[in-house]
């Protein structure tokens, strides 16, 4: 085995630089694993145009990491060497600070997050530490499930844990990276689904993924088109932006909530009437934790629900972040390594 590894770093913010890094043993509660696709994230930009706190350089990007385990820490159980796993945004919970004692891994204090704090899958090999891992089903392959341990986590998280119940109207807010695994989830979780993007050539997707509405809010007001099809018990607002969010907020029905993906620097504006007057709520959702991911690929593989994936060699990683970052991926990129 060769004793070092190729790399794709991020040296500064927006230069990109192919390295060879020296293979190292696993930490007392990390595993090493042989990556084998990695997904190509918004996120990443955190990382590689220096926008989120706590990045040092240089630093490898990339948190849709899958592979197999090739080297196990000394404290490390219930994971083998061979395992195919898969790593996230959230590094792995510490299990003693007080959001971990209450049973909330995604907000623990003393989480780092991948590609970010710590090397991430632009690269051939990742180190990981052991209780962040998800475990990848036979049925999916790496590059198949690579967008599912961040766009497909946060999607299908969201909408697990909002009020909706089967038969409630629910819409999805954007058709892109996050919006069409939502749409296909949505679906399949029983809800009668509405797809709501800019343009009239976003129809048929919409239809294509699942949608029984399209509401195009270029030409058409989303909230009222909402409020005719009977209110939302749900919106997914997978586009960043706070006027998307005030476009649709007053499509909800009476104890609604508008559940927000996308991050961005916009302000979110409301009216406190339409927050008070039927008791309507607006809320955030980050990732989750490792048994949500779980879930999330076990469920993909009896739903058939996918990413639309266009996949590219590692070693074109800065051009798979660029014409991701231009929205001109249909849907996710991913990266291999053979």
């Amino acid at each position: 085995m060769s004793e070092t590894y190729k790399a794709i770093e991020v040296r500064k913010p927006g230069e990109f630089a192919e390295v060879r890094r020296p293979l190292r043993d696993p930490g007392h509660d990390q595993v090493r694993i042989r990556v084998e696709a990695c997904g190509v994230c918004h996120s990443d930009a955190g990382t590689v145009e220096g926008s989120l706190p706590g990045v040092t350089y240089p630093r490898v990007p990339g948190h849709e990491v899958v592979g197999r385990i090739e080297a196990v820490g000394s404290g490390v159980r219930g994971w083998q060497v061979g395992q195919r796993v898969g790593v996230g945004f959230l590094a792995g919970s510490c299990g003693y600070c007080e959001f971990c004692r209450g049973g909330d891994l995604v907000n623990c204090r003393n989480q780092e997050n991948t590609g970010v704090h710590h090397d991430g899958g632009y690269a051939e090999v990742l180190l990981a530490k052991a209780s962040g891992l998800m475990s990848i089903p036979d049925d999916l392959s790496s590059i198949d499930a690579a967008p599912l341990l961040c766009a497909g986590l946060t999607t299908f998280g969201a909408l697990r844990n909002a009020p909706a119940r089967a038969g409630d109207l629910v819409a999805i807010f954007g058709i892109g990276g996050l919006g069409h695994l939502a749409v296909q989830y949505a679906r399949h979780m029983g809800f009668e689904v509405a797809a709501i993007a800019r343009g009239a050539d976003k129809a048929e997707l919409a239809k294509n993924l699942g949608a029984h509405h399209f509401i195009d809010s270029a030409v058409t007001d989303a909230g009222s088109a909402l409020q005719k099809l009977g209110g939302a018990k749900v919106i997914l607002i997978t586009a960043s932006g706070g006027k998307t969010i005030a476009e649709t907020f007053n499509g909800l029905r009476p104890e609604g909530v508008s559940i927000v993906l996308g991050v961005g620097p916009e302000p979110i504006e409301t009216s406190s009437a339409d927050l008070i007057f039927g008791n309507r709520r607006l809320q955030g959702a980050l990732t989750g934790d490792p048994a949500t991911g779980d879930a999330t690929l076990r469920f993909s593989v009896l739903s058939g629900a996918s990413a639309m994936i266009e996949t590219v060699p590692l070693e074109q990683a800065a051009a798979a972040y660029a014409k991701m970052m231009s929205g001109k991926a249909r849907f996710r990129m991913v990266l291999t390594m053979t």
